[in-house]
């Protein structure tokens, strides 16, 4: 049978099933989706391929999803560190945004995360921003998947006046980009403490009109659940949001009581451990939720906060925080983390069953991750190097949707020094 790629792998660790690894294994891909997995020998015999792939240092894992991201505020990595959550949103983080986002920032801020997410192995990623519409136009155009944020906020912005002004435009780009097969749409109104009732509960209310996921900074540091004379979180169970569809970023202030509540609701946890360390915006006790039987996945979070993309990095860092806070080698172990940085990213997106795992019938979203290198060096487990040793630097190939956009490490929907230009041409704006 004649197919269009043919991937040999020293290595397939395909997330589902959960723990297992592939060895001398071949991925096949044909329009666009995974056709076959089997050992190597047998997928020579069967299949004739238009393009072959012999990767015989590197282990392949589905493409990571990055589950919270603002990607256009990758122009604003590095201008305002170590600072806390508040002072660098009101007197730096909102000023700048007030005085510079517009479609051009959008649309180059935009371009700068995508390069890097592709770079490090990342083939989706989940964004709330400004001017959503110019996001999802650099991600068609660089063959990335993406769930492009519906934001709402009560106040302003150069995007809208106000909450039924952003609700408005929302449902139009909804409409426009729901034949987009790599582009999903989730609402997302920014905090509880940045959304009133009134448009909480009319999201609630398209949401499940449209069948769309509703993502939300919630608990996200002590100020937000001090605050305010009811937890936001309690708040949203009263409005009836928190339910399967919901999908919670940060969750570092819950009680125990809490975590049993939520868990109930079949919603979900973006964890974003690098930017709640940077931030010390406190712990999510990621263990205890996934105990619970909540799906957490994981995200970076934006590099104005971080300061990278880089998936490895956390995960990395997800499943050290993990057992330190819990006092429990044994918590969130390589093979969960790398579930929570695919599958449980796809699930809480509600794309499950079109990426998140290496499984026949889903999209191929593939990475391939050398491990010759001597940092990988001697290799026991893959699927514990890939957590706890590998580098985003190993990443040499990325496939989304079948399409080939990193090959040997250069990107193949960019021009790199174009981009680079016009990041340089906003530094020089924004330091002046």
């Amino acid at each position: 049978m004649l197919v269009d790629s043919l991937i040999k792998a020293r290595w397939i660790i395909p997330v589902e099933p959960h723990e297992v690894i592939l060895e001398n294994h071949s991925l096949i891909i044909h329009q666009g989706h995974i056709l076959d997995i089997l050992p190597s020998d047998q997928a020579n015999e069967k299949y004739q391929a238009s393009e072959s792939h012999d990767l015989i240092d590197h282990v392949l894992i589905p493409g990571l999803i990055n589950a919270h991201t603002h990607a256009a505020m990758s122009l604003f990595r590095g201008i305002a560190d170590d600072l806390p959550l508040m002072t660098w949103l009101e007197e730096h983080i909102w000023p700048l945004e007030a005085q510079w986002v517009d479609e051009e920032f959008v649309r180059d801020g935009s371009d700068l995360a995508i390069a890097e997410m592709l770079m490090s192995g990342t083939t989706c990623f989940n964004d709330m921003y400004f001017f959503p519409e110019v996001t999802a136009q650099q991600a068609i155009k660089r063959g990335i998947r993406a769930n492009i944020g519906l934001i709402v906020f009560d106040f302003p912005s150069a995007w809208g006046t106000g909450a039924e002004h952003y609700l408005e435009k929302g449902i139009d780009l909804y409409h426009s980009l729901k034949h987009e097969p790599l582009i999903n749409t989730p609402f997302a109104p920014h905090a509880p403490y940045t959304v009133s009732d009134k448009p909480l509960q009319k999201i609630n209310e398209l949401a499940e009109q449209f069948d769309l996921p509703i993502h939300i900074h919630l608990h996200e540091s002590s100020h937000e659940v001090d605050s305010p004379e009811q937890r936001p979180m309690q708040r949203l169970h009263n409005l009836e949001l928190i339910k399967d569809n919901f999908v919670a970023v940060h969750m570092t202030q819950l009680t125990d009581e809490e975590i049993t509540q939520f868990a109930a609701t079949g919603a979900h946890i973006v964890h974003c451990p690098e930017s709640n360390l940077k931030l010390a915006s406190g712990f999510c006790p990621v263990q205890q939720c996934l105990d619970a039987g909540i799906n957490v996945a994981l995200g970076t979070d934006s590099a104005a906060s971080n300061n990278d993309l880089d998936m490895f990095s956390e995960m990395r860092t997800a499943a050290l925080l993990a057992k330190g806070f819990s006092k429990n080698a044994s918590a969130v172990s390589a093979a969960t983390t790398l579930r929570m940085a695919t599958l449980n990213g796809a699930k809480a997106l509600n794309i499950d069953n079109i990426t998140g795992s290496l499984s026949i019938g889903k999209a191929a979203d593939i990475c391939a991750v050398d491990l010759s290198g001597i940092n990988t060096l001697p290799l026991y487990n893959p699927l514990s190097h890939i957590v706890y040793t590998a580098s985003s630097h190993q990443v040499k190939h990325v496939w989304v949707a079948g399409k080939q956009v990193l090959k040997n490490r250069e990107l193949t929907t960019f021009d790199i020094n174009d981009l680079k230009a016009r990041i340089q041409q906003w530094q020089t704006k924004l330091q002046s």
